[in-house]
This record gives structure tokens, sequence and C-alpha cells, in this order.
């Protein structure tokens, strides 16, 4: 009777073993049953516990079963994503998948990748402007799929942010009509949370308020399963003009970003040594505490492409004061949170950071309780001449995509160099984490690619070899002239960065554009449509096919409408009505191409 008592109560503790092994789990194995399907049953997962170094994954495949062990849940997608395209069996992309898994997994020895890594970040602060913003949950869920599968762990959560800002303007007394004067259209928060714009596109309805509520508590819960830390936005200082009528005797300091804007346009600012900032910043996080639960990392961007404050002290007394006040105030709402800040304005207005400003900025801050996003480096190595930020955590990456823009761009040779080498200097310091910063999403699909395999890699990419597999996996085969269409395309496109690439046709005057119309890009289009008979039931080549064939006929318009603009110089008005006719047909033959296109299409926007 004991042992049998002893063998049932044996029985109890393993099956329970088991079953809160499945449950830890089990948000990875709901990711691979959206992603593959019914073959996600032939993949056993495994949490490994960490001892608190680099998160890692290990896969291994026998008789058609997949077994992936890992630290994390995003670990574990990672490791079965990259098992898949490490045997040639297609890539998640947003515009679909392309798994080849009708047949048994092939064997796969015993694998193991550790990320150099702590933090693997994704999106810019206004990714939540260029390509987010309408989202549905249906769109975020598959974000996040995408986001765990490529290993990332930490993701700019800005959702419902004036949701929170709105409670805390009325517990101090203002009105609703005061607070709609402060705000924008969704479209353009990301630019009144910096503080450079205001009442600019209407008020923000309720409705939208309470569905952005409700979503936002979709996307932490997902988060929160997959292990992906949240980057919340904070108060950083930015006040509705009324604010005044409550306290008359405030110093605010008008901000100036855009000299277009009218002084109604522009935000007040309320400077961290005034008590009312500690206040207010100790009032925003509890409101989002109390709604969304706990988070760790605060975003605050007080001096993001403007002018520094001035003062009758030194610069960098200022500046000292203002890093130190700024993290007293998120301290004294959560002694654990940690205060994340933009590199960018470090790059983009360098001249007014140079490396004393920058140091007394973080100077009365704790090294692990900020977090700096150095991610524009295909712009301008920071971290070096800024001394690695003198310890303090930052992050390394890459901001290839500026406003959304869709034109291929970049460079990708940087991209599959520039982390090994950054990993191997002895200059690096704090070093902690790595970036994919585009301003826009569902674009330049290699780039994306590429990045999120250098989060997973201490080395540099072997490019050549890179661009074999990844050609293998997003369209099936890669035939010789698909090999000269990529070498081409580092030769054009994807030689060097080009700033937000646009069409003279798409700004309404004509000027010398800055989108790529060298010979090398248009021979690599010729090459890559050359490839069709490969390629008949690959839609990602049919995606590519199309963007790469309205590239250039964007770029043969504007030759029409340059030779139409001299035409009219010369007062050759029959010539110039001709010529730009036919760039007018061309650009029409652009929209009905992009009606196939499964992401770039008319009906999506």
């Amino acid at each position: 009777m004991i042992r049998t008592l002893l063998f049932c109560f044996f029985l109890l503790i393993l099956n329970g073993e088991i079953n809160a092994q499945n449950v830890s789990t089990l948000p990875a194995k709901q990711v691979l049953k959206r992603t593959f399907g019914a073959k996600a049953e032939q993949i056993k997962l495994e949490l490994l516990k960490s001892d608190g170094g680099a998160d890692y994954y290990e896969y291994a495949a026998k008789n058609g079963r997949l077994t992936v062990k890992a630290t994390t849940t995003n670990a574990l997608t990672r490791g079965v994503y990259d098992y898949f395209k490490n045997n040639h069996l297609g890539m998640q992309d947003w515009a679909g998948n392309n798994f080849k898994i009708s047949g048994k997994l092939p064997d796969a020895s015993i694998t193991k990748v550790a990320s150099p890594f702590k933090l693997r970040q994704a999106h810019n602060v206004v990714t939540a402007g260029y390509s987010t913003p309408f989202w549905t949950w249906e769109r975020w869920e598959k974000e996040l799929d995408w986001q765990a599968l490529h290993g990332f762990n930490m993701l700019m959560a800005p959702i419902a942010t004036e949701a929170i800002a709105t409670r805390v303007w009325k517990k101090l007394g203002l009105t609703q009509k005061e607070i709609d004067s402060f705000y924008v259209s969704p479209s353009l928060l990301p630019w009144q949370r910096m503080g450079n714009i205001q009442n600019v596109g209407g008020a923000l309805p309720d409705a939208w308020i309470t569905d952005q509520t409700a979503l936002q508590h979709k996307v932490l819960t997902r988060m929160r399963e997959l292990g992906i830390k949240p980057i919340l936005q904070s108060f950083a200082g930015f006040v509705p003009k009324a604010i005044k009528r409550l306290y008359p005797n405030l110093v605010l300091h008008s901000t100036l970003w855009n000299a277009g804007f009218p002084a109604s346009q522009r935000p007040s600012m309320l400077m961290p040594g005034d008590p009312l900032f500690a206040k207010i910043t100790k009032m925003y996080m509890d409101e989002w505490k109390a709604e969304f639960g706990d988070a760790t990392y605060y975003l605050v961007d007080s001096f993001n492409e403007m002018e520094l404050p001035k003062g009758d002290t030194p610069i960098t007394d200022i500046l000292a004061d203002y890093g130190k006040f700024t993290y007293d105030a998120i301290k004294s709402a959560n002694p654990d949170a940690v205060w994340v800040i933009q590199g960018w304005m470090f790059t983009y207005q360098h001249k007014q950071w140079p490396s004393e400003n920058v140091k007394a900025l973080f100077s009365k801050i704790p090294d692990a309780k900020i977090l700096i996003l150095d991610y524009a480096n295909d712009y301008a190595n920071s971290w070096e001449p800024l001394n690695a930020f003198n310890g303090k955590q930052w992050i390394y990456g890459y901001m290839f995509n500026a406003g959304g823009k869709t034109a291929y761009t970049g460079n990708l040779d940087l991209y599959a160099t520039g982390v090994g080498k950054t990993l191997a200097s002895t200059k690096k310091k704090n070093l902690i984490g790595f970036s994919t910063s585009g301003e826009g999403l569902e674009n330049n699909a290699v780039i994306y690619e590429l990045l999120t395999d250098a989060a997973w890699s201490d080395k540099p990419i072997v490019l050549d070899s890179w661009l074999k597999d990844f050609s293998i996996n997003r369209y099936g085969a890669y035939p010789d002239q698909l090999r000269q269409s990529w070498n081409l395309l580092r030769k054009s496109a994807y030689s060097r960065l080009i700033d937000h690439p646009q069409f003279s046709w798409q700004i309404g005057r004509l000027k010398i554009n800055n989108v790529d119309r060298s010979d090398n890009f248009f021979k690599s289009v010729e090459l890559f449509l050359a490839c069709r008979s490969n390629f008949k039931n690959s839609k990602n080549y049919q995606a590519d096919a199309i963007e790469r064939s309205a590239f250039v006929l964007g770029l043969k318009a504007e030759n029409w409408f340059e030779a139409a603009g001299k035409a009219y110089a010369k007062k050759d008005i029959t010539n110039g009505d001709s010529y730009a006719k036919k760039g007018i047909i061309l650009l029409a033959n652009v929209d009905r191409l992009m009606e196939s296109h499964p992401l770039n299409r008319l009906e999506n926007w």
C-alpha cells in the first residue's frame, strides 16, 4: 500500500513538473502554431534556467522531431526560426511567410547560439507615427510574433500614452477643452510627446482613447508572455499652455523645433527643477502602474531635435541638473525604473552635443539607471567620440529607414560587419544591447533580416554567403542572375544610406532627386526580373519584383518630368506637355502595378 501511494505521489510530482514546463513554454508554442500551423506539433520546447548571462538557445532534430532548449521565451522562438533558416526552409516576412515544411523536418546536429546582447530592442520612437498609429490587435499580434521569432526582447510601447496623460491633466484641474488644444492627431503623436508640436490635426476622440487603452492591455500582456520588455512613455516636461491658469507663477519655456509652426502650435516646457515636474512625473507613472501594471523602462526625451536651454550658468551645469532632476523624479515614482533616452540628438545635433555636454547630462545618474539608445550609427559614429557614454548603459544600432520611406537604401556591408567590429572594440565600455530603429516598418526586408541576425552574432557577418541563404529562404533558389543582381545592388542602392529618399514628383517641384538612379541599379532590376522562371510560385519574389519595377518606372517618370521642365523653361509648351503626359502615364502604371503588392497598395492606407 505504501509503495503504491509513493508511486502515485511520484507520478503527481512528475505530472506537475511536466504541466509546469508546458505552461512555461505555452506562449512560445502559440507563436509557432500561428506561424507553422500543425507542423508546430513536431517541435518540442524546453526552458532552461538562466545563469544571468547571455540569452542562448540550442536545437537538434532527429526523425522529423525538432527539440529546442533556451533560457527565455523569445530565445526559444528564435532558436526554432534559426533552425528553419539554417536548413533553407523559409523565412518570416511582413508580407507573409513561405516556409517549406510539407515533408519531414530534416535532421540537425546540436547547435548552440548565444546572443552577445542582453537587450535586443526594436522600433524607433516615431515608428508609432509612420507605421503603427492605426494598427488593430490583429496587426499587433503579427508584429509581436515577428519580434519573438527574430529574438527581440525590448520594444517601444507608447500606446495609450494620452489616455494616461489625460487623467493626470484632469486631476490637476485642466478642462477637456484645454487638454484638446494640447494634443495632435494620432499619426503625429510621437512629435507631440517629444515636445516638437501641439494642437496640430485636431483633438483625440474619446472612443479612440478608450480603444487605445484596451489595445495596450492586449499588447502588454502578450509582450510580457513573450519576455519582451516594454519601453513606456513618461513625462518629459511638455505641458498644455493652459496650466498657467492653475499655476500663474509657473515658469515655462517655449520650444522651437520647426520655424514653420506658429507659437500656438509650439509646446511649453516645464523644467525638471520645478517641484511640479516631479509631481506630474509621479502622477503619470502611478497612473501607468494602476492601469497597466509594473514596468522598468521609461522613455523621456526633452531636447530631441531642439535647441538646448540657455541660462546664466554654464550649459554643462544646466544639463547636469536637468539630468539629476529628471532621474530623481522618475526614481521617486519607481525606485527600480531605468530612464531611457534617444541618442539621435547626439548625432543629428552633434555641434551642440560635444562630449562635455553629453557627459554632463548623465553625470549625476547611476550607470545602471540610464539606457542610451545610440541607434544612428549608419549616419555617424557617436559612441567613440563620446567616450562610449562614460560607462553608462547604452545600445548600439542603426536607423536605416527615415520617414517611413520604401525606396531601397542603406549600407549592407556596414550592417553586416558593424556590430561585430563594435563588440570587438576595447572602447565600447557598458554596451548592453542592439537596436533596429527604422522609423517605418514593412520595407527593405533584406536590411531588417540582416540586422536581426546581427543581434545574435558576435562576429561580422559574411555578406556573400548570407545573401545566398537569404535568397534561398526568401525565394527558394539562388540562380547566378540573382547573385549578380545582389552584387549590383550592393554597389548602388545598398551601398550607402540616403536620408529621406524621394522623387521630385512626390514633393511637387523639380529638383535632383535622391533616389538611386545609377546604371548599376537599373541593371540589378533587369537581372532580378530575368530570374522569374525560377520563382513562378514564390510570393516573396512576386512582391519584390513589383517593388523593383515600381522604382524603375518612378525613375523613368522622373526623367520625363525633368525633360518637361527643361522644355517649359524654353517656352516649348508642346513638347513640355507631351513629356509631362508620358510621366503621368508611367505613374498611373505604377498605381496599377502596386495594386498587386501585399503591403504597399493604396487599399492598406
